[in-house]
């Protein structure tokens, strides 16, 4: 298996040596990597029992980034939704945090270049929605204010969202990697500009969430799905203090898309959707499909068959887009 990033290494003395068959804990033995990113990498590995999991290795330099960044995920390990991953347990090794997590199929990143790449084509609208409404309502269940740290009542901005931070478990998708989550007490929060920097709300530039953050990031992702290409330019490397993102060019979408797409995308925090699955009801009534759920209380997408809504034809999707950055870049 080929990775175009590079292997993810701890200089720390005596660090853990990642290779096949080696063991991080009693009875996990890695197989293989299955991911790398700018700052850890993630094996598939044989637990003691039950099936295979995934295992990530981050990068950790000393003992108090350690200690925080383990707090941070902890936070995670009480949180249930179906479309979070599962991470069942965390711990240290020289040089690295190990996140214990439920193994998964592949990323919505490798689902679209396999469309592109074998099919010639991009990801089929229905699927696509159905994907990228399950991440919404993880997004909305993140990122509403009633989840409990250091008894306060919080909300979580995941921070990263991006077609490879979604993971595919069978028909299901699910959001991973939060290791940049922050917890919210306020519709402003005060962050690093951390994160993708292709995938990431202007706020962030200016150094601080809003509660819109996530959705933003969400309209994103879709773009790139849908089109294989940003609405935006790739910004400047390094970023200037007072980087400004230019308007969203959305020619790679229908016109009946756009609105939806400008609101979430808007510059202005206040003028974004409520919430993320506000957002994509409406993407979805652009596709003449709705949200329901079904006996056993699951979401699914199905063809709305109200003759009001509108069709969406794919015929401006088959352009071929400008060549873009690499879809998961750092800021």
């Amino acid at each position: 298996m080929a990775f175009s990033s590079p292997k993810i290494r701890s200089s720390t003395p005596g660090a853990f040596s990642i290779a096949g068959g080696a063991e991080p804990a009693p009875g996990y033995r890695l197989r293989r990597c299955r991911g790398r990113g700018g700052f850890a990498e993630v094996w598939e590995a044989d637990a003691p029992a039950g099936p295979p999991v995934a295992l990530k290795f981050m990068l950790s330099s000393n003992a108090s980034t350690t200690a925080r960044e383990l707090r941070s995920i902890q936070s995670f390990l009480q949180l249930y939704h179906p479309h979070l991953v599962k991470t069942n347990e965390v711990w240290s090794v020289p040089g690295y945090i190990v996140i214990n997590m439920e193994l998964a199929d592949a990323t919505l990143l490798d689902l679209m270049l396999l469309y592109h790449n074998d099919l010639g084509q991009h990801i089929d609208a229905p699927q696509l929605c159905r994907y990228m409404w399950q991440v919404a309502e993880a997004l909305d269940f993140l990122n509403v204010r009633r989840h409990v740290r250091e008894n306060r009542k919080v909300g979580f901005q995941h921070g990263d969202v991006k077609p490879n931070n979604i993971l595919l478990i069978g028909e299901t998708a699910k959001l991973t990697d939060h290791g940049l989550a922050t917890p919210t007490h306020g519709p402003v929060t005060p962050c690093p500009r951390q994160g993708t920097r292709e995938y990431a709300a202007p706020e962030v530039f200016a150094g601080h969430y809003s509660d819109t953050s996530d959705q933003y990031s969400l309209a994103v992702t879709y773009y790139v799905l849908r089109t294989g290409t940003f609405p935006f330019p790739s910004p400047p490397n390094p970023l200037p203090k007072n980087y400004t993102r230019p308007a969203p060019d959305l020619a790679f979408v229908t016109d009946i898309e756009h609105p939806p797409l400008i609101r979430a995308l808007s510059p202005t925090p206040q003028d974004r959707y409520p919430s993320c699955r506000d957002f994509m009801t409406d993407i979805l009534r652009c596709h003449r499909l709705k949200a329901v759920r079904n006996e056993h209380d699951q979401w699914l997408v199905v063809k709305n068959a109200s003759r009001s809504s509108s069709t969406v034809t794919t015929d401006v999707l088959h352009r071929t887009p400008p060549p873009g950055s690499s879809p998961h870049k750092k800021l």
